[in-house]
């Protein structure tokens, strides 16, 4: 039992020499193996993994040392050296004018102060653009910039606003090579700023999911929209039917010139002809004029008389019953 001294306060127990003689005997081996153990888990705590697709970077005592590959790998232990790892490989995607779900704290649906934009014609126009891109340079992504992808969902709204600034809205939001054409000038400039903050990201593509007048006018604009197709079918249906009908009657005009000509040209010569004969006829006449006008006057007859029938009367036979000899009757005769 205690003893208590004069006051009544208990009085300690003396410690057993056995007990006393063990713990000197093992306090030191203790000591040291509880040592041991914790410097190799320190030192353990050196392995890392990295993932496929992934980089570590490797700092020590703040400074970049090292970029790492996909396995396993060991560092000095912290605070010497420590690691981040970083996704290469992972398609991002950066979503503008709207929020397909929550994102930093922003509700999922459109985003009216995003989306609406001015046109170099004085027009509003809303767009939705995703952005997608992943990280090319894992040092400069880490420690280059304090929030990458927040600079990047601002220098896309930038670039965006930049092309949008630049067309007209009939341009912004008509489908094919022109909206080709403006996603790559603004993937171009974003990939600009991008590399002059020194975001260590890399752009892969830029796509439109919506181009369009903003929804309380859609309906009025889409109208006008309607009403200028049509009138640009009934201009190229009017081409057409030109594009048809004149060559056509060019070609009409210049067969009808052609016939005109070769008409004129066999009117010329023969003319000509007849004006050469009848020269050399005079010259012919002014020689011998009564065997010309003899010849003439056969020449005339011949072609007069050709086609008519021939009877011969003789002198003398007015008397007889057969006055007459039709000569068309007696070919067959001999």
């Amino acid at each position: 039992m205690d003893q208590y001294n004069p006051w009544g306060e208990p009085q300690p127990q003396r410690a057993d020499p056995r007990w006393r003689e063990l713990r000197r005997r093992w306090s030191g081996p203790i000591v040291i193996g509880v040592a041991l153990a914790l410097l190799a888990l320190w030192i353990l705590s050196g392995f890392y993994s990295v993932g496929p697709g992934e980089v570590a970077v490797v700092r020590q005592f703040g400074k970049v040392v090292k970029v790492t590959q996909p396995g396993l790998h060991l560092r000095l232990p912290y605070p010497i050296q420590t690691h981040n790892i970083v996704n290469v490989e992972q398609q991002r995607r950066a979503e503008i004018g709207f929020r397909s779900e929550r994102t930093r704290g922003v509700a999922p649906g459109p985003r009216p102060d995003e989306a609406l934009m001015l046109t170099a014609d004085e027009n509003i126009v809303e767009v939705h653009m995703v952005v997608q891109y992943r990280v090319q340079d894992p040092v400069a992504f880490l420690f280059n910039v304090r929030d990458p992808e927040e600079t990047l969902h601002a220098a896309a709204q930038v670039a965006l606003r930049n092309v949008v600034g630049a067309n007209s809205i009939d341009d912004i939001i008509t489908a094919g090579a022109e909206r080709t054409r403006h996603r790559i000038e603004v993937q171009e400039q974003l990939q600009e700023m991008l590399d002059t903050y020194g975001t260590g990201l890399r752009v892969i593509e830029v796509n439109f999911t919506l181009a369009d007048a903003p929804e309380q006018v859609r309906d009025a604009f889409h109208d006008v929209l309607r009403a200028l197709e049509e009138r640009e079918r009934k201009v190229n249906e009017a081409m057409a039917y030109a594009a048809d009908i004149v060559p056509r009657a060019r070609g009409e005009a210049a067969q009808l010139i052609n016939q005109a000509e070769a008409f004129r040209e066999e009117r010329v010569s023969r003319a000509r002809g007849e004006a050469n004969r009848y020269l050399q006829m005079l010259a012919e006449y002014k020689e011998a004029p009564e065997v010309t006008r003899q010849r003439m006057y056969l020449e005339i007859i011949e072609k007069v008389l050709a086609g008519a029938e021939l009877y011969v009367i003789s002198d003398g036979a007015t008397a007889s019953l057969l006055p007459l000899l039709p000569l068309g009757g007696l070919e067959g005769v001999r």
